[in-house]
C-alpha cells in the first residue's frame, strides 16, 4: 500500500484486476464482477436475480469503485468517493423459515468481524468488535456497515427458499473528514493498518474475499445447524455488552438498559428495572461513559 495520499490506485486496483483476484480467491462463487461505477450493488444483484431466464446458480459477488445510489440501514443514503471505501454485495440462496431471516443480520455481522479479526495480530483483535445488529467497530468507532435484504427467489419452489443480498461498505480512508462532518468518530482501514502490520499487508481483494467467504460459510452452517450457538459466538465480538444503551424507534425513545448480549433469534438483550427485554428493531444509541 504505497503511493500519494488519496490516490485510488494505492488501495484499489483496476476493476478487472480486482475481479480476477476475487475469482481466484472465491472458487465457490458462480459469478464475480467488479465495475467502475453503478447505482447500488445490492439493487443490481436483485435486478439480475429477477431477470427471466437468468443464471440460477449462486452465490454471486458484485463490487464497485463508486456507488451513486448506495443505501444504508433505515433507508439512509450513502456517500463515497473512489478509493475511500470498499463496496460490494453478494447474492445467496438461503433455505430458512421466513421468521428466521431477521437473525441473519447479527449472524453475518459476527461472521464478518471474526473473519477480519483472524487477519489481525492477536493483540489487536479485541479492538475490532460489533455494534448490534451488524456494524463493525474499531476502538468503538464505526469501520463498516452491512445491509441485508431478502426476497423470495425467482426460482423458488420451496416455501423456505429465499434470495439474500448482503452489501458491505468498509471505510478504507477519509475517517477524519467523515468524523468532522458527522460529528462522531469514524474509523477506517488505514487506521487499523497503522497499528497492525498484518492489516497493512491485506489487499482490497483479501478484505472482500475474507468477508464474502465468511458469509458463505455462516449461511451454510445456519441452514444445516440453526442458530443455537449464535449467542455464544456473538459474545466473542460484542462491542456493546455491559454498556448503557438507548433504543430509538422513529426518533422516540423506546427502551433503556444495559446490553447483555443477544438471544438465539438475534434480538438484542437489555437489562433494566423491568428485567431483560429482547429488542428486535430500533436505532441503538450508546450513552457516553463518564
Amino acid at each position: 500500500m504505497t503511493g500519494p495520499p488519496h490516490d485510488p490506485a494505492r488501495v484499489l486496483p483496476t476493476p478487472a484486476a480486482l475481479a480476477g483476484a476475487l475469482r481466484d480467491a472465491l472458487p465457490q462463487f458462480r459469478q464475480v464482477d467488479w465495475v467502475e461505477q453503478t447505482g447500488s450493488t445490492n439493487a443490481d444483484l436483485l435486478a439480475r436475480a429477477r431477470q427471466p431466464g437468468g443464471p440460477p446458480d449462486r452465490p454471486w459477488l458484485l463490487g464497485t469503485h463508486l456507488q451513486s445510489q448506495g443505501r444504508g440501514r433505515a433507508g439512509r443514503t450513502w456517500q463515497n468517493r473512489v478509493g475511500a471505501n470498499l463496496m460490494f454485495s453478494c447474492a445467496f440462496d438461503v433455505f430458512l423459515p421466513a421468521r428466521q431471516l431477521r437473525t441473519l443480520a447479527p449472524l453475518i455481522g459476527m461472521a464478518t468481524c471474526q473473519a477480519l479479526r483472524a487477519r489481525l495480530d492477536p493483540r489487536h483483535r479485541p479492538r475490532l468488535t460489533m455494534k448490534w445488529p451488524n456494524d463493525l467497530l474499531w476502538d468503538q468507532a464505526k469501520l463498516a456497515g452491512i445491509l441485508i435484504e431478502s426476497t423470495r427467489s425467482g426460482t423458488a419452489r420451496a416455501a423456505d427458499h429465499h434470495l439474500i443480498i448482503i452489501g458491505m461498505g468498509l471505510n478504507l480512508e477519509d475517517a477524519r473528514a467523515l468524523s468532522q462532518s458527522l460529528d462522531r468518530r469514524i474509523a477506517d482501514w488505514t487506521e487499523v493498518a497503522s497499528d497492525d502490520p498484518g492489516a497493512a499487508r491485506l489487499t482490497a481483494a483479501d478484505l472482500a474475499a475474507s468477508a464474502a467467504r465468511s458469509w458463505y460459510d455462516a449461511l451454510n452452517q445456519a441452514t444445516a445447524r440453526g442458530f443455537s450457538d449464535l449467542p455464544a459466538r456473538y459474545a466473542e465480538v460484542d462491542g456493546l455488552v455491559g454498556r448503557m444503551l438507548d433504543v430509538l424507534d422513529d426518533g422516540r425513545l423506546r427502551h433503556t438498559g444495559a446490553a447483555c448480549g443477544i438471544d438465539t433469534e438475534g434480538r438484542l438483550l437489555l437489562r433494566n428495572a423491568d428485567g431483560v427485554q429482547a429488542i428486535s428493531v430500533g436505532e441503538i444509541s450508546v450513552r457516553l461513559q463518564r
